[in-house]
């Protein structure tokens, strides 16, 4: 078992004539995920790796040819909103938002949009998921991970790698690595991913990687504490962020006393999760 994609998903490229997308679709294949189709607008009828990979103008289209059920897209900011409604609009039910750099205004008009219809969005500006052994969507490097059953859930892409690196050197593995984004308003957060691997019995423990900014891991902390049966580890990133300046994600920003690091692990702890200080430590807090 593992939460959200796997060796059944069939997945389209959004963006997948350029740079990023097809030098991505190419690591995604190489990685044994079952790439099925691209869509790139006035691309239409060109195949892409080879010949191996038909490029359709619209998505409705590459859905209907292919059976693609999952959509990764590597599109310009300015057209990312545009790009997840039509796949919406084209009935694929998992989306992966990889570009950064969307505006809020736009995600605001998505959020609005995709919660009227049984659509799954993750991000966007996230490295997207891995099931290790079956199957990977978005940017997580190929070779970090092995199979196991440690579920990860990060708001961090950098730290995610860092995190599935030390738990391969450990000894360990992961069910499903799911990289929620770190923008204000995505598809998909903390309690969406906790609630998913609390139900994967392939799934043991949990760890949870959060930032500075917001309150969505006090949000995961209260679910944690009433709802959840696996151990979670937790590690909170920005412990030593200046107040008023933004770090690296557009929501990880300290607003007065809000969104603080202090305050994000002390409701962790208050949930019973062990917080790593370093995230080299947490291959140690595991149980």
């Amino acid at each position: 078992m593992s939460i959200l994609i796997n060796r059944n998903t069939r997945l389209l490229v959004q963006g997948i004539t350029g740079n990023e997308g097809l030098f991505h679709t190419t690591q995604m294949a190489a990685y044994g995920t079952n790439v099925v189709a691209g869509v790139t607008p006035g691309k239409g009828g060109e195949w892409v790796l080879d010949g191996k990979i038909p490029v359709f103008d619209t998505v409705k289209t590459a859905v209907e040819t292919t059976g693609a059920n999952t959509s990764v897209i590597f599109v310009p900011a300015r057209f990312a909103a545009d790009a997840i409604l039509e796949a919406a609009d084209a009935g694929v039910g998992l989306i992966v938002c990889i570009t950064e750099g969307v505006p809020v205004q736009d995600m605001m008009r998505v959020r609005t949009y995709i919660d009227q219809k049984k659509v799954r969005l993750v991000g966007p500006n996230c490295p997207g998921m891995l099931t290790p052994g079956e199957c990977k969507v978005g940017i997580i490097p190929n070779n970090i991970a092995v199979p196991g059953n440690i579920g990860i859930v990060s708001r961090s892409g950098t730290l995610t790698y860092e995190v599935l690196y030390a738990l391969r050197a450990a000894g360990k593995g992961a069910s499903t690595c799911v990289g929620i984004g770190g923008d204000p308003v995505n598809g998909t957060n903390f309690i969406d991913v906790l609630d998913m691997f609390e139900s994967d019995p392939r799934t043991e423990q949990v760890v949870m990687i959060g930032e500075i900014g917001g309150s969505d891991e006090e949000r995961a902390a209260d679910f944690i504490s009433s709802k959840m049966t696996k151990p979670v580890v937790g590690f909170i990133a920005g412990q030593s962020a200046p107040a008023g300046k933004r770090m690296g994600h557009a929501g990880a920003i300290i607003e007065g006393s809000s969104g603080q690091a202090e305050g994000k692990i002390r409701a962790l702890e208050g949930a019973g999760v062990r917080v790593a200080r370093h995230p080299e430590e947490i291959p140690s807090l595991l149980r």
